[in-house]
């Protein structure tokens, strides 16, 4: 997953809000693969996680490794006592020979995710440092490994349970994968130090060593594709891994950040996208792809991350966002409470969008017991107002005011209307007109609404609090 600070997100958020927000979006021409979206647009709510062996230390995924990241990253180092980068990067790529997750329960994990009205989920195969979290032929960096002593498990290959456990739960099944891998000699060559996360060494100069990670990462593609069962969705990150223009090609870019100059790879990270998704749908029919923050026919939805659209976006897209503040594991880590996170679904489905919420398991393979916490109380929620988020269409407006949303039905026939705060008086809507013989209920309350129609919308009066049906945003269904 992407850094939340500095020049990265920067970056990140630039190209979305000013170019691909309104234009940067290429839908694929196969039939099948937008029906596959329109059935992904329906499930709304899915689970996203980052897991590894750098839970061990609490320390971000990856990004730490990075020469590049040289300000937040470096703090990370001196937490772990290493004064130097090679002594860093050693002992965190010697994290696996302690990683034994002997309370790893996935049981658990989809119970829970189920229970708060989960439809998907989107697991962490591999993240940029390379560590697969399942059973490769490519690397022995990896969990099965007979060398690291969760590999003496019978539940080893991590992946293949986690899918298995939430397919049989019902779930769509997401596999996270990162397209650069810092481990791997056909990426980040020790014949060279690493500078930052691009290749260390130069592709022109080298076709044959580009050509070898090529291979490598279309064979590992071909194992998840092939070995774990049916795939919905390949969640492909490390959006600077793509062909690049002729102009970006022609132009050496440089990045300013805190005064230090940055320079992005103008070379082409080619790794030949079209026949790795051909390959990847022989195996999986109408596997979503969604190759992040690289237009073109391979990204299948966006994906906002840490990040709601202000008014939504034109198609299919999806905000990944943090349970708490790190994608990874992070001890003591500070939590969204569960109105937010109710109000944060709320305002993404009514903008037409889907909400991947992460949570970051524990180096012995537990969640904090505040994810749990959340998650339930999301889905006490979600048994009175399920009906008002799933397979449900933005209306015209998304909302009015910072708290009151809108949704409806895809057939137009329902409309719902979503307050944040419950009224304690009379509440006029503006921006929804009604007929007047339109019927109204509060989700969850057998108590009559009282309204009326006015020349500009409609004005409401709810039945008195102590009649509320649940703890957090009250929705209204209209029938017309």
């Amino acid at each position: 997953m992407k850094i939340r600070q500095g020049l990265f997100i920067l970056i990140f958020f630039i190209s979305l809000n000013t170019t691909a927000q309104h234009q940067e979006y290429f839908p694929d021409p196969d039939p099948a693969i937008q029906q596959k979206l329109e059935e992904w647009k329906d499930l709304k709510f899915g689970l996203l996680m980052h897991w590894g062996p750098y839970s061990q230390w609490g320390v971000v995924e990856s990004w730490s490794i990075c020469p590049e990241d040289v300000g937040w990253a470096d703090g990370a180092r001196m937490e772990q006592k290493a004064t130097d980068y090679a002594s860093y990067l050693k002992a965190y790529e010697a994290l696996p020979t302690t990683f034994n997750p002997t309370k790893f329960s996935p049981e658990k994990w989809a119970a829970a995710a189920k229970n708060a009205g989960m439809k998907y989920m989107v697991f962490t195969t591999k993240h940029h440092d390379g560590f697969c979290m399942f059973e490769t032929a490519t690397t022995d960096y990896k969990i099965t490994n007979k060398e690291f002593p969760y590999a003496s498990q019978p539940r080893s290959n991590i992946t293949n349970e986690v899918f298995s456990v939430f397919r049989r739960n019902g779930f769509w099944i997401g596999a996270y994968f990162s397209k650069p891998d810092w481990n791997t000699d056909y990426y980040w060559w020790k014949r060279f130090p690493p500078a930052d996360r691009n290749p260390n060494y130069s592709i022109s100069k080298h076709p044959e060593q580009w050509k070898k990670f090529v291979e490598f990462t279309h064979q590992q593609i071909d194992e998840l594709t092939t070995n774990y069962g049916k795939l919905d969705i390949l969640w492909l990150d490390g959006g600077w891994v793509r062909p690049k223009t002729e102009e970006e090609i022609k132009e050496q870019l440089l990045e300013v950040y805190e005064g230090v100059r940055f320079a992005r790879n103008p070379e082409s990270q080619d790794i030949n996208m079209p026949l790795l998704v051909k390959n990847a749908r022989a195996k999986q029919p109408g596997l979503i792809v969604v190759d992040r923050a690289v237009p073109g026919v391979h990204q299948n939805y966006l994906t906002p991350e840490q990040h709601i659209p202000e008014e939504g976006l034109p198609y299919p897209w999806e905000t990944c966002m943090t349970m708490a503040t790190s994608w990874s594991y992070k001890p003591n880590d500070n939590y969204k409470s569960s109105n937010e996170l109710i109000e944060k679904l709320v305002d993404i489905v009514s903008k037409g969008g889907n909400f991947l919420l992460n949570v970051g398991p524990a180096p012995d393979g537990t969640w904090d017991d505040t994810a749990y916490a959340r998650l339930n109380d999301i889905g006490k929620w979600m048994q009175v107002n399920s009906s008002a988020i799933y397979g449900t269409r933005m209306y015209s407006v998304f909302g009015e005011g910072k708290d009151i949303r809108f949704t409806q039905s895809k057939d137009g026939k329902n409309k719902y209307i979503y307050f944040f705060g419950y009224p304690t008086s009379k509440v006029r809507v503006t921006k929804m007109n009604l007929p007047d013989n339109a019927k109204m209920q509060l989700l969850g309350s057998n108590a009559k609404l009282k309204w009326k129609s006015l020349a500009e919308g409609f004005e409401i009066e709810f039945p008195a609090a102590g009649k509320k049906a649940t703890n957090y945003v009250w929705v209204v269904k209209v029938t017309e």
